[in-house]
């Protein structure tokens, strides 16, 4: 199975601030949507809290050292390497680690594909971010180039990156 992850990061890798997204891109709401729908997703705790209710048609599964109520359906783990071993039992090519900043930073060594839509802007109060990447080891396969427009505040670059052995 191919371990995906799949962000919005602006220019300076912020990703959240106050437990949600710094800006508000449709487009890029659409694409997550569209790439991420029936393959299992990986999140943390503070992750799945900021979006108050699970993924519609993805199993979703949540990264806490905390116990927590969880609904029906969605999975807990407090140990990053059960919940891989959990979501390969699925019947799926791929699956997704969604963040945040902390699960993005344990999970990088595991990822073998990247979807960035890289914010063109900096959110200097942020307080989550994706940890940098040592491009060296990431081969850009993809890019669709965006303009700000009247739904969507800042430029943004759809991005994948597919990992490359040295």
């Amino acid at each position: 199975m191919i371990v995906s992850l799949i962000v919005a990061a602006a220019e300076n890798n912020a990703i959240g601030k106050d437990n949600g997204l710094p800006w508000h891109l449709p487009e890029d709401l659409k694409f997550f949507k569209q790439t991420t729908i029936g393959k299992p997703v990986i999140m943390g705790r503070k992750t799945y809290e900021s979006m108050g209710k699970p993924l519609p048609g993805r199993l979703n599964v949540v990264l806490s050292s905390h116990e927590m109520a969880l609904p029906e359906g969605v999975l807990l783990f407090t140990d990053v390497n059960e919940a891989m071993e959990r979501v390969q039992k699925e019947p799926v090519d791929e699956c997704f680690i969604v963040g945040g900043g902390k699960v993005f930073e344990t999970t990088m060594p595991l990822v073998d594909r990247m979807y960035i839509t890289r914010v063109h802007t900096v959110i200097a109060d942020a307080d989550a971010f994706f940890p940098d990447i040592d491009h060296t080891h990431w081969k850009l396969v993809w890019e669709d180039k965006r303009k700000a427009d009247e739904r969507h505040k800042y430029d943004y670059t759809f991005e994948k990156f597919e990992r490359v052995e040295m």
